[in-house]
């Protein structure tokens, strides 16, 4: 089983970043799951997969991972470009 390590990124319907400063440590397991014909829902025995751990810098994460014995990948981010603008350029 394969643990992925990231920070995730917040939502188009949110405008602060004041929450997206922990990195995740969250479990995939997609082969033990169950399409559910009548819903579409998946669903499955295992519940790994619900398990989410936070932490607040990415080595903490990794050392986690390797104490434990987790297989992990680590997903790097990008961080965001901020572009300073005024709203009177827009008449020039």
């Amino acid at each position: 089983m394969k643990a992925k390590i990231f920070k995730p990124a917040k939502t188009a319907m949110q405008s602060g970043r004041s929450k997206f400063n922990k990195w995740v440590l969250k479990f995939s397991d997609k082969k033990n799951q169950l399409k559910d014909t009548m819903m579409g829902w998946n669903g499955g025995s295992s519940t790994i997969s619900q398990i989410e751990l936070k932490f607040s810098s990415k080595e903490e994460a990794v050392n986690y991972a390797k104490k434990n014995g987790i297989d992990y990948e680590v997903l790097e981010t990008r961080e965001r470009k901020v572009i300073n603008k005024s709203y009177a350029d827009n008449f020039k």
